[in-house]
């Protein structure tokens, strides 16, 4: 059984619209996810530096981030980032090129956990429908046209509240949509922007949205978290071939 759970953290300004990293890493702490998709985590102009440093993330929430970036002072790609627990191995990773007015894309790691192997992708869709299901369309064609499939999680903030209509249908017909509540806006929330979806060989046994006195402040989304069992799924190859070796 792991934890994942997906965050926009607004850049690390509040909805006292003050910047304290120093929040969003507590609220990192409480969620105690094993793996975490952030969104917008750098700044919007200039030299789009992270709003949060890779050595806080580190030191702050205990988390390995993995640098999607293309500029010096970033960390994500189009904002997006995954962090991953320590002794979770890091096998490859992939920026994912999404279709839009605005810029918009999404990041991808496939993580050795244990003995299990997994694929994880981050998104944050944008806030026109037409959009929204052109991009969910091109996640999915990415995730077809990679050599090896693997189970996967997707989450993050898909700007889509309806399951039935928009892009949530382009997700739901072949994967696990998990409903842990709204989330958006983090001080009344009455939207569930923000998602969490497996692939169905994935079992998603619980999910909800991270309620505290600090999550409320820390951005304007709540963050929801998801636990999934990777009980069914079998040894990575790695350790198939490590068990042949050693058997008489």
């Amino acid at each position: 059984m792991i934890r994942v759970a997906t965050y926009n953290i607004r850049k690390s300004v509040g909805t006292d619209w003050r910047r304290r990293p120093d929040r969003v890493l507590a609220v990192l702490r409480e969620i105690d996810a094993d793996v975490v998709a952030l969104q917008e985590i750098d700044r919007r102009f200039g030299s789009r530096i992270a709003s949060l440093s890779p050595g806080d993330i580190v030191e702050g929430a205990g988390y390995q981030p993995i640098d999607f970036s293309v500029r010096a002072q970033s960390l994500g790609w189009h904002g997006n980032t995954i962090l991953v627990r320590n002794g979770i191995r890091v096998l490859d990773t992939r920026r994912l090129v999404l279709p839009a007015l605005e810029p918009r894309g999404a990041v991808l790691a496939d993580l050795e956990i244990g003995s299990r192997r997994l694929r994880v992708v981050g998104m944050h869709l944008g806030l026109l429908g037409t959009w929204r299901r052109k991009q969910a369309d091109a996640v999915l064609d990415h995730l077809e046209d990679l050599e090896e499939p693997l189970p996967t999680i997707m989450m993050g903030d898909l700007n889509e509240w309806n399951i039935w209509s928009g892009c949530l249908r382009h997700f739901e017909r072949h994967h696990h949509i998990a409903a842990p509540g709204p989330s958006y806006p983090s001080g009344r929330p009455i939207l569930p922007h923000d998602r969490i979806m497996t692939t169905t060989d994935l079992g998603i046994t619980n999910a909800g949205v991270h309620r505290s006195a600090l999550s409320r402040i820390a951005s304007d989304h709540l963050p929801v978290w998801a636990e999934i069992d990777l009980s069914a799924l079998p040894a990575s190859q790695s350790e198939s071939l490590a068990a042949t070796a050693d058997a008489p």
